[in-house]
């Protein structure tokens, strides 16, 4: 599996806590890895069996490559390769682990899921271990319920992982799907410490009555989209969501360092973005390289931005997401916030 590069791990900002109700603590996140599968399929690849090209496809999605499992290789192998990294890169160990979360809707199996064998793999013996399905707003969904945990004293150390598998529920023939998705894993460390902001809390919503604009039933397994009613849902929705969660922070469009939204295609990245009013220069865009991960897109393009430079600890960033149910969610986070932490 294709790794990231090395970082600082951040051991001194989070030390071990006691997992009990701990007045004026703070859930933040201090570490994260991605995971990338080798096989690389390009637009050019795409090209040589499909009625597209690479104009086509980057002009309307932003898209020039994508990863793919391959074999006998498998999504648990992918997240948990991302959990590793990340737990290094907080300077923990898998056995000071209370939770794993893993946000996946194509996991390996119908059951088990994903995060018991992740748990088993990392040395998270004495972990609670759980998969949820909230489609492409599952991390953020994932990374609130964390931060309940730790703020509320039931847990000290929580992993957040998204991992998808996008390749498994792809029509490979239809040109207009064939070409957004790809595979790959991100993951989190949250622990709680006196911090400002860490993560802040986060405004989630749901409607269910649009479910059959965006859906793949348990027995075809092949995404269906109706592609111009999303966009208008996940634009509309990600922007409101994400002024309601600037309000909740008390911040304002101008403090916002980074803006990261789900990486579905850069049409939809840029039009939240300028509704909001963020400039293009704090616009995260990784959809290029990857594609649609789908609930691992989020913390792909964290950790690319974090390695490229351009996110830093104390930094304040803006997280929106959208997908299928209707799901989605916003939040505004303290980046790996060195302030006081709990003993």
């Amino acid at each position: 599996m294709a790794a990231t590069a090395e970082r600082t791990p951040t051991s001194a900002i989070a030390p071990r806590l006691t997992p009990t109700r701990r007045r004026g603590m703070t859930a933040g996140i201090f570490g994260i890895g991605a995971a990338l599968p080798e096989h690389v399929i390009t637009n050019a690849d795409l090209e040589q069996r499909l009625d597209t090209n690479d104009e086509w496809i980057v002009r309307r999605t932003g898209i020039r490559e994508r990863r793919h499992l391959q074999g006998d290789e498998t999504l648990a192998d992918l997240a948990t390769r991302a959990c590793l990294l990340a737990l290094d890169d907080a300077g923990r160990s898998g056995s000071e682990v209370d939770h794993v979360i893993v946000s996946t809707f194509t996991p390996d199996r119908v059951t088990p899921g994903l995060a018991p064998e992740v748990a088993r793999v990392i040395g998270a013996e004495r972990a609670a271990a759980v998969d949820l399905n909230a489609a492409c707003a599952g991390f953020l969904y994932g990374l609130d319920q964390a931060a309940a945990l730790v703020e509320s004293g039931r847990a000290s150390v929580v992993l957040v992982c998204g991992a998808e598998a996008l390749s498994r529920v792809t029509d490979h023939d239809d040109r207009s799907t064939a070409v957004l998705f790809g595979d790959g894993a991100g993951a989190v460390v949250v622990a709680g410490g006196d911090l400002e902001l860490g993560v802040g809390g986060f405004v989630l919503g749901a409607d269910g009555a649009q479910a059959d604009l965006l859906y793949a039933e348990r027995d075809e397994r092949v995404l269906h989209m109706q592609g111009a009613e999303v966009y208008r849902h996940a634009v509309r929705r990600m922007v409101a969501a994400s002024r309601e969660a600037l309000e909740r922070a008390g911040k304002t469009v101008d403090d916002i360092d980074l803006y990261v939204a789900h990486q579905a295609n850069v049409r939809i990245i840029y039009a939240a973005a300028d509704e909001l009013g963020v400039p293009r220069e704090k616009v995260v865009v990784n959809v290029d390289r990857v594609a649609n991960t789908s609930s691992a897109s989020i913390p792909l393009a964290l950790e690319q931005a974090e390695r490229e430079g351009r996110l830093k600890p104390g930094a304040t960033v803006a997280l929106a997401a959208f997908g299928a149910g209707f799901v989605w969610g916003a939040g505004i986070v303290s980046w790996k916030e060195r302030v006081h932490v709990c003993a």
